[in-house]
């Protein structure tokens, strides 16, 4: 069995995204990893190359910024890395520059890519999320969050990247998926608040024009973590790749998670799914055929 990991970044040391960690955290379970690197304005070419893995190839690209809506930009560099697997793999492990595995799940993620090789209706294998918010105690509760999604994918075979490259279709269906007993750290909501605002000023470029972002991002230094809806304290471990940089943590956020701001419509749907696993009227990208 072979594997390609593939990611795209840029401007990786702007925006303090954890890339190093995100590749670091699946580099044991593929056998190469292609990194497509954006037209950065930052060393995010010698941040990649500094990892030192043979196992990393990388490709440069130019961003076209003129495509701000829906996110439909990264879905296209997401589709330009992918183009650049090769033949003979079996998998294909999507991770994106904010996402961090866990070495608790390398077990389990090996072995469900050898189960699901040779079933060619298995077209993808779906992981659980966990939403870090704030700082690395704490995690998205709500539902704001999604709670799944595709990560490792079959190459070559047309599937291609999803609107805003959350997730992949092929010829505009959901992909036939597996369920994964592993999870994917999302970190994207975890920056010194400097860099969470500058984030935020970017980011949001790429799904909306101008005057949107003059009525909807507040000219600010400095981001508000307060707005959250709901959060909970995280109590696990966080993967080895991350340690450094959670220790490193140079900001405090203060949230109280007993401290709910929902309406009784959430709360409702919170109960219903907190006793009995169903989420009514959750978005899913993909059909599970286990």
């Amino acid at each position: 069995m072979r594997v390609c990991g593939f990611t795209i970044i840029r401007n990786a040391v702007k925006f303090d995204y954890p890339i190093v960690e995100a590749i670091r955290s699946i580099l044991p379970v593929v056998d190469e990893f292609v990194v497509l690197i954006g037209n950065s304005e930052d060393e995010t070419k010698q941040l990649i190359e500094s990892i030192g893995s043979s196992k990393i190839r990388i490709y440069e690209s130019v961003w076209d910024d003129s495509l701000r809506k829906g996110g439909q930009v990264l879905a296209l560099e997401t589709d330009k890395a992918m183009a650049l697997i090769g033949d003979g793999f079996d998998w294909a492990f999507y991770i994106q520059a904010d996402e961090v595995v866990h070495e608790n799940y390398h077990s389990a993620i090996v072995e469900a890519m050898h189960n699901w090789k040779d079933d060619q209706r298995v077209e993808g294998l779906l992981f659980d999320y966990v939403h870090f918010y704030g700082d690395y105690n704490y995690i998205g509760d709500s539902r704001k969050w999604y709670r799944a999604e595709i990560r490792i994918v079959r190459p070559n075979i047309g599937i291609r990247s999803w609107k805003d490259a959350q997730g992949f279709r092929k010829d505009l269906r959901k992909l036939k998926v597996r369920k994964i007993e592993a999870s994917v750290f999302h970190y994207g909501w975890v920056k010194p608040p400097e860099k969470q605002q500058a984030k935020q000023q970017y980011f949001h470029k790429l799904w909306h024009d101008d005057r949107w972002m003059e009525e909807n991002i507040p000219d600010q230094s400095q981001f508000d973590y307060s707005g959250i809806d709901s959060v909970a304290k995280f109590t696990g471990t966080h993967p080895e790749p991350m340690l450094s940089r959670v220790a490193a943590q140079s900001w405090k956020v203060e949230i109280d998670p007993l401290k709910k701001k929902l309406s009784f419509r959430y709360k409702f749907l919170m109960l219903i799914e907190r006793i009995t696993g169903w989420r009514p009227g959750e978005y899913k990208n993909y059909q599970r055929i286990d």
